[in-house]
């Protein structure tokens, strides 16, 4: 794709300058599935990288499920007002922080597989605490929404996610879920 950076993260990818959040994920019986380590680029989203480490370093996202996961697509999280783990999540994806909303950081980082991306709603300035990696490329995302990070380890763990019911939009029944993330500076 012409004039586009491609994700930096494709298997074998050196981790870039960071920050990295570090995933810590179970299943919905609190069994531990491994680790996720996204690579957060503060230089192409600033305002949005900022979000995801205040969260985490608050313990935000902690016990946060993968509300919609779809195959070939993609896996979502962040939901921190209704995506709790344990919690009635029948509302998981339409809450935020209770922060306000980010204004878009678009950038020319192209949605690959593995790339990091903020969820939103209609409005492009709508995201807020949740976010999706990509289990697949997803170049009609590209310039609709911002581009935070990429996976750079724990390949294993996100394509072992439970995957969501393709005809409830990747609703995930007994989600796995965050137990813990922290932030590597």
């Amino acid at each position: 794709m012409a004039g586009t950076a491609q994700a930096e993260g494709l298997p074998g990818v050196t981790d870039g300058p960071g920050p990295n959040l570090v995933i810590e994920v179970a299943d919905a019986t609190g069994a531990a599935k491994g680790k996720i380590v996204l690579d957060l680029y503060t230089d192409k989203a600033p305002k949005h990288v900022e979000r995801l480490v205040t969260l985490a370093k608050a313990g935000t996202y902690d016990g946060v499920v993968f509300h919609r996961v779809i195959d070939g697509f993609m896996a979502q999280t962040g939901d921190v007002e209704f995506g709790k783990h344990g919690a009635d999540t029948a509302r998981a994806g339409m809450g935020g922080s209770s922060m306000p909303d980010l204004p878009a950081e678009f950038n020319d980082v192209s949605f690959q597989r593995g790339t990091v991306g903020m969820a939103r709603a209609q409005d492009p300035n709508s995201a807020n605490s949740q976010f999706f990696i990509d289990l697949a490329p997803a170049e009609f995302l590209d310039g609709q929404y911002t581009v935070v990070g990429q996976l750079i380890d724990g390949w294993d763990v996100l394509n072992a996610l439970k995957k969501g019911d393709p005809a409830a939009n990747g609703a995930v029944a007994e989600p796995d879920y965050m137990v813990k993330v922290t932030v590597q500076e």
